[in-house]
């Protein structure tokens, strides 16, 4: 049996970076296991690399030259997720920054440990991809919403909040009844998030160590988050409840109930503007079609000025929302960031400004950032208007809901006769 160490970590604390070296000191293990996936891994070897190169101020080869991302490729994913992702980095790097520490970075003094005395080294994290899809995916629609609203108020007050946050307040998080706390809250907040972000990675992690425990090493120190130790113990200590690796890497099944939401607010639309039309109120068919093309176009533009976008982006989310929004497979937030990144190309080193970025105004200022953020805002804006439409038609065509009702059901009537006759 493998001699397990395991060092729980606050990831933007001193005191975590010096109790991994100790640790290791202490231990002097022939493997270190630390929380990161191969994706994450490269990406910190790169941040280590690149912090190497500006100190000796050698230029990056050039393989290490990036190319402009791809904006259609994007579009074609789930941008919302993305944009969530990195606002979640920046609040964390904001701590980071508050308390002189980088996130991750006793997860590269690990990396340095292991390199600097020839240790295996071994990453038992789950694919960062497939976490995010299962956190994002199981989250319920009211969940997501919240969460946003979160985001978009600590991105509110992160400068000022931040200010009061300093390092013995994040050392703290590694006290096991603030994580108990912590935790507790974020189950309460979102129990489907909480399971995919924490209880499946614990497993994860778990499946790991336990693994390690197993093997032919000697001793082995294990680098995670304080956060995991509970649960990483309680799978530890009853191994039959250990979920299997395969359910853990499964990706979560994807309904499409955008479009077919989408689908029913259409077929709405469309059965009124023919039953008012078989009505023979002409004055209102018009109006009604007038008030669809104008609140879609009102507040998808409103939206992508509101992220800033540029007025042309604006435009063509005002022009087109109307019509996207009769089409579940279409969205007018794709071509106003297409839009977007033909007045404001991105750049090659846009995915490390947004990385970078030292406040929101920065994020913001960053090409790539603004486009999706484009892209998104003119799609809330459409969706917000299609509910709009529907909630407020009758106050808007300015009759009330007896004449509307009678007014809907003469055209029924009219447009079953019309049906029937034509059959």
């Amino acid at each position: 049996m493998t001699e397990i160490h395991i060092v729980g970590t606050a990831h933007v604390s001193q005191k975590s970076i010096d109790e991994v070296r100790e640790k290791v000191e202490a231990a002097d293990p022939d493997v270190i296991a630390i929380e990161l996936d191969p994706g994450r891994f490269a990406a910190l070897k790169q941040q280590m690399k690149e912090a190497q190169d500006q100190e000796s101020g050698a230029a990056p080869s050039e393989e290490e030259k990036t190319q402009a991302p791809e904006v259609k490729s994007l579009l074609k994913g789930n941008f919302t997720l993305m944009i969530v992702q990195w606002i979640l980095a920046y609040v964390q790097r904001k701590i980071g920054m508050n308390v002189g520490i980088e996130p991750g970075a006793e997860m590269k003094e690990a990396i340095k440990i292991a390199e600097e005395k020839n240790i295996r080294l071994l990453l038992i994290d789950r694919n960062i991809n497939i976490t995010l899809a299962r956190f994002w995916g199981n989250m319920k629609l009211l969940e997501k919403i919240k969460l946003v609203w979160i985001l978009i108020r600590s991105i509110a007050g992160t400068d000022e909040e931040s200010e009061g946050i300093d390092a013995e307040m994040v050392d703290s998080l590694t006290n096991p009844d603030m994580i108990e706390l912590a935790l507790a809250e974020f189950q309460k907040f979102s129990p489907t998030g909480a399971n995919a972000l924490i209880t499946e990675r614990d497993a994860y992690l778990a499946h790991g160590i336990i693994g390690l425990e197993h093997s032919s090493f000697e001793r082995a120190v294990v680098v995670v988050g304080a956060g995991h130790l509970p649960g990483i113990t309680k799978f530890r200590e009853n191994p039959e409840t250990l979920p299997s690796m395969k359910s853990l890497n499964e990706m979560p099944k994807k309904y499409p109930w955008g479009k077919i939401i989408g689908s029913v607010f259409i077929a709405m639309f469309a059965v009124i503007i023919l039953a008012i039309a078989f009505s023979g109120a002409t004055d209102l068919l018009i109006w009604a079609i007038i008030y669809w093309v104008v609140l879609n176009g009102l507040f998808a533009g409103a939206a992508t000025l509101l992220v800033r976008g540029h007025p042309l982006s604006a435009a063509t989310a005002a022009g087109l929302a109307w019509m996207t929004s009769l089409n579940p497979f279409l969205a007018c937030g794709w071509f106003a960031a297409i839009v977007e990144a033909r007045m404001r190309p991105p750049g090659p080193g846009d995915f490390k400004a947004i990385a970078k970025a030292e406040s929101i105004s920065e994020m913001f200022s960053v090409p790539l950032f603004k486009i999706l953020l484009v892209a998104a805002a003119a799609n809330i804006g459409s969706t917000i208007a299609t509910f709009a439409f529907f909630i407020f038609l009758t106050p808007l065509l300015g009759v009330d809901l007896e004449m509307m009702t009678e007014i809907l059901t003469t055209g029924f009537a009219n447009l079953w006769a019309f049906l029937t006759g034509w059959i």
